[in-house]
């Protein structure tokens, strides 16, 4: 866990896992729709066999600069490059590059495995190739028992499927998805999940999924990149994201947090009736702490060297299955977020809270963007 006193990583940070090559190298590339600023000189490397998540909530330019890798739209300026050849100078057709939709756009009068086909047939493969290559994708997606049917007849879990089989029998370098889990409902969806990451494992290529599901993109990424208003907020793997957000908003938006402003003064910070030792300059600091990492005192947890403690009253208790989130409101007002096991009952009216100054990571102010 990080330390208050490591600064936030930044947006250029662990932009690429160093043990592999890049395979797409996004650089600067900006998207203007008349007077609207949609992407704001972005740049990103994704690698080889990588699975990276575009996050974002709407607006954020996500699927903007997906249609932009597609070949769909056109950057306003700025490159793409797979490995050593510009991207962005070729036909969508010439791109080794798929995409698989939100609506996955399956052709209703088509069975599957002419739905898998039909890139093929409009590419004219030899009938053996294209024969061998639908079986191949079938086979991969477990849906060779539903070839001959036809997508109506099918659940929106299979019909995924048969949109996942249709991309990758084109063998593509780069495989584009587009929120294709959001019509699920929600066991599905989490089944899901699980598939496409083996899938993509199994296949080895590279995707690049958008979403604006915080938990999707946690559970399923080898990175993530935050897009707000068009910019990279930041990019990392889910675990450092969530452990060491950069800024606020992505503490924020990744999960539940408890954002403490404070004031450093001679390698002290101060925030409300909060005090614990830093290793930082003078001036204003901002720390996120997750809700995880404060401890009911009295409940089993026992005080511990330097832990900063603090005094409350129970605000709220939110029920959320194993965990419980309790709001707590300090004698000057401060208000903590606490998660605890599920306990099969209330806690005291006033309970005494404490974590670890370890715990509260030091981020950046999220500037206001238009």
């Amino acid at each position: 866990m990080a330390s208050p006193i490591t600064p936030a990583i930044t947006v250029a940070a662990n932009t690429q896992p160093p043990s592999k090559p890049a395979l797409l190298s996004i650089r600067n590339v900006a998207k203007t729709f008349g007077r609207n600023m949609v992407l704001r000189n972005v740049s990103l490397e994704i690698a080889e066999g990588e699975f990276l998540t575009i996050l974002g909530e709407s607006g954020s330019g996500k699927t903007t600069l997906l249609r932009i890798i597609a070949g769909f739209e056109t950057a306003s300026s700025g490159e793409l490059w797979m490995e050593t050849e510009r991207l962005d100078q070729q036909p969508p057709y010439r791109r080794r590059v798929n995409t698989v939709f939100q609506s996955y756009a399956l052709f209703p009068h088509l069975t599957v495995e002419q739905n898998v086909a039909y890139g093929l047939r409009v590419a004219k493969r030899p009938a053996a190739e294209i024969t061998q290559r639908v079986a191949e994708a079938l086979d991969k997606v477990k849906m060779t028992a539903y070839a001959k049917a036809k997508p109506s007849k099918i659940s929106g879990g299979q019909q995924q499927r048969v949109a996942l089989a249709r991309a990758l029998v084109n063998r593509p370098r780069l495989l584009l998805l587009d929120e294709p889990l959001s019509a699920l409902d929600a066991n599905l969806r989490r089944q899901m999940q699980v598939e496409l990451k083996s899938l993509q494992r199994e296949v080895g290529i590279a995707f690049v999924f958008v979403t604006h599901d915080q938990e999707e993109a946690m559970v399923m990424s080898d990175r993530i990149a935050l897009l707000r208003s068009g910019e990279l907020e930041q990019v990392a793997t889910p675990r450092e994201i969530y452990s060491r957000p950069a800024t606020a908003y992505v503490a924020q938006f990744i999960g539940h947090t408890n954002l403490l402003t404070g004031e450093v003064q001679g390698g002290v910070v101060r925030c409300a009736s909060l005090a614990w030792p830093v290793s930082l300059p003078d001036g204003p600091a901002l720390f996120s702490l997750r809700p995880e990492h404060v401890r009911l005192a009295g409940a089993g947890a026992s005080g511990s060297g330097g832990a900063v403690r603090v005094r409350g009253r129970v605000l709220h208790q939110a029920f959320h299955g194993a965990t419980e989130l309790i709001r707590v409101e300090c004698a000057d007002g401060l208000v903590l977020v606490v998660r605890t096991a599920s306990g099969g009952g209330g806690v005291q009216n006033v309970v005494e809270l404490e974590f670890s100054p370890a715990d509260a990571v030091l981020v950046r102010e999220s500037p206001e963007r238009n």
